[in-house]
């Protein structure tokens, strides 16, 4: 597993762009863009669970365009839009700021809290182990 991640993204013309954090709404939107792959505004509001208006999610999506998370295309008479950012740096933006907001910067509170949740499996925790254990052995090297 590669542990090194690097904090900007270069874009397609080569600039570096960091990482920046995102809304809630603003995620919940994304969430849509990654799991249908791209959409229009219609499918981006259609798969939202939120009560937002069509023209808040247009307006939303236009800002996460200027922000350099999403990228358009023209489609007939809408505009098709795709993500950009991916959701692997967007989750390690957000839970960045999960350990040093909530978990103080402590690592080992925040593992503490993700193994002692109820529904955790026997099986998710022997792999977390397995992952553990992974990364023991590259520091030690």
């Amino acid at each position: 597993m590669d542990w090194t991640r690097l904090r900007s993204r270069q874009t397609e013309t080569g600039q570096e762009t960091q990482v920046t954090r995102l809304t809630n709404r603003e995620l919940d939107i994304m969430a849509v863009l990654w799991e249908l792959g791209s959409g229009t505004v219609q499918d981006v509001w259609k798969g939202l669970e939120a009560d937002l208006a069509y023209s808040t999610v247009l307006t939303m999506l236009r800002t996460l365009e200027t922000k350099g998370h999403v990228r358009h295309e023209l489609e007939g008479k809408a505009f098709r839009y795709h993500p950009v950012l991916q959701p692997e740096d967007a989750g390690e933006k957000a839970l960045e700021r999960l350990l040093n907001k909530v978990y103080r910067g402590s690592r080992e509170m925040l593992v503490s809290g993700l193994v002692a949740d109820e529904d955790i499996s026997i099986e998710e925790i022997r792999r977390i182990r397995r992952l553990l254990d992974e990364r023991l052995e590259e520091m030690e090297r």
